[in-house]
């Protein structure tokens, strides 16, 4: 079997999760009568502070159901260049809704510097959309895996409170963040209107994303929900694996975090890759190799041996540790990166 380091969407449903699917108690959630979906929305909502949380099929369609229910149509969010919600959703808010991004530069360690933010909110003129949304995402995909501390997370919601502004996080990795931090969930979301975060990542469910919110945001989110198709009918099948993840699957992050951390500091040791060890905070490592290098090249040969990761533009290499990659695979996926870069430098 490869080792695979493409990204945390690999992960597989664990045994125990395999069970409760096979078990779960099930009915209609167009109707609100799906039990386990039900008993999964209450846990999630709870467990990132809020008072009530919507089941999805995806962390993209728990991000543009946000984006759709607080803005409408010729408005404007504020987020950064190199967010997931600008890069990699298919500019559905621009598509579906009619919402123009308004992009800030992303600092290297995931932030949007809030004076930036505070320029660009737009006056009250007719000629200018209507700033209406900050997007912050934690943790930071394209930065690396970066964590967005709570201090910085209620300085943007304050900011946004002054001018009368929502917020909405994408945290499709929120759990990987505060495990990083030691700080509870809540200290990460309390600040802010609505979060998204995966299931189907770190937490290893094979589905299902989550949305949470005030109650009111929520009755509609699941109208923009079933606006987007998403209206499903017996999903506590799925949510069901989604329950044993918050259960069972948040204390073990720190493991990849530790194997990220050994990638990254074998990785920096080789003459080919750019790479600072110390700003792998997570479970992401994002190395960049040297000029001289095919970057797709590179992630092809590294398949060719058995070891699979993500190549990006700008001569980068994304590898994301998770549930079922081990200390022992990342020692070996080291070894082939020495041997598929060691010849190329000589």
């Amino acid at each position: 079997m490869p080792i695979d380091l493409r990204s945390d969407t690999v992960t597989h449903p664990t045994p125990t999760m395999r069970r409760a699917m096979y078990e779960a108690e099930v009915g209609d959630d167009v109707y609100g009568e799906d039990p386990t979906v039900n008993r999964l929305e209450a846990m999630a909502a709870e467990r990132v502070g809020k008072e009530a949380a919507l089941f999805l099929t995806s962390g993209t369609q728990g991000n543009v159901v946000a984006m759709l229910t607080h803005c409408g149509r010729g408005d404007e969010i504020i987020l950064g260049d190199q967010a997931h919600t600008f890069l990699s959703e298919a500019g559905a808010p621009a598509v579906l809704g009619g919402i123009t991004p308004r992009p800030l530069r992303n600092q290297r360690d995931g932030t949007l510097d809030l004076a930036d933010i505070e320029a660009a909110i737009r006056p009250d003129n007719v000629h200018f959309p209507k700033t209406r949304l900050i997007t912050l995402e934690n943790t930071h995909n394209q930065c690396g895996g970066r964590v967005l501390s709570p201090a910085y997370t209620a300085a943007v919601g304050g900011l946004a409170r002054r001018h009368g502004l929502r917020t909405h996080l994408d945290g499709a990795r929120l759990f990987n963040a505060a495990v990083a931090l030691g700080v509870p969930v809540t200290a990460l979301t309390a600040p802010l209107d609505s979060v998204q975060f995966c299931l189907s990542k770190g937490l290893s469910a094979p589905v299902g994303s989550i949305l949470a919110g005030p109650s009111d945001f929520i009755h509609e989110a699941r109208r923009t929900r079933k606006i987007l198709g998403g209206g499903a009918r017996q999903a506590g099948v799925i949510a069901a694996a989604g329950i044993v993840a918050l259960n069972e699957m948040v204390h073990r992050l720190a493991e990849d975090h530790a194997n990220a951390r050994r990638l990254a500091e074998g990785l920096a040791e080789l003459p080919a890759v750019i790479l600072d060890p110390s700003t792998v905070e997570t479970n992401i490592v994002i190395l960049q190799l040297t000029d001289d290098l095919d970057v797709y090249e590179v992630a092809e040969r590294l398949r060719g041996d058995g070891v699979l990761v993500s190549a990006f533009y700008g001569a980068r290499i994304r590898a994301v540790t998770h549930y079922g990659i081990t200390t022992a695979d990342i020692d070996a996926a080291l070894r082939v990166f020495r041997a598929v870069l060691a010849p190329v430098r000589a």
